[in-house]
């Protein structure tokens, strides 16, 4: 069912791009977004991809380097193993998978081709309450090796306070606390964690 199904796609689009090729060519030059269609309806699973890369750097062998800036002085320090539950904490909860989500968030795929990258961007339904504490999230795959390149997350701590998460597989992170008093927001902390030294 799902082969006759991709099958009718491939032979809808070919027909469609062999009409319109040169209104096709256009739309592309001006608009680098491409739509990605897809048969599956399952989010991807970041909370596990997370949890796996975390666990990929404390038996990697390498003690990371972390960097905190603070009112413009930084300060560095290892990130010990017995130091990563707590510091990436935040990011592992609540759980972000499909069961629970399906039917408050949307996913868009589309293929960015100034970043060369499959993006998976998830946000609220319109209407709905914002129960869960993750505002926003995307994920960026690279259309050659299928693998995940970068993972940003927003996330609600309380009415004040707002966590960003900028994850390069492989490479480092950086966490941003962002605070919102009396109607002004600002950056109150960065942090970044390195544990490549490429």
């Amino acid at each position: 069912m799902t082969n006759r199904l991709i099958l009718g796609i491939i032979l809808l689009t070919t027909a469609c791009n062999t009409n319109n090729n040169k209104s096709s060519d256009t739309v592309k030059s001006v608009n680098k977004e491409v739509v990605v269609e897809d048969t599956v309806t399952n989010f991807f699973p970041v909370t596990s991809y997370l949890k796996g890369e975390i666990y990929g750097i404390k038996n990697g062998g390498i003690t990371p380097v972390r960097k905190i800036t603070i009112a413009g002085k930084t300060d560095s320090s290892w990130v010990h193993v017995d130091e990563f539950d707590a510091v990436f904490a935040s990011f592992l909860n609540p759980l972000i998978d499909t069961a629970n989500l399906k039917n408050i968030y949307t996913e868009k795929k589309f293929l960015d081709q100034t970043l060369n990258a499959f993006t998976f961007t998830y946000d609220l339904l319109n209407g709905r309450l914002d129960t869960f504490a993750f505002k926003h999230w995307d994920v960026y795959v690279d259309p050659e090796s299928n693998k995940v390149t970068r993972i940003y997350l927003a996330k609600s701590v309380d009415a004040q306070t707002d966590l960003k998460l900028f994850w390069e597989s492989g490479r480092w992170c950086k966490i941003i606390t962002v605070k919102t008093l009396n109607g002004k927001t600002a950056i109150s902390k960065e942090e970044k964690i390195s544990w490549s030294y490429e």
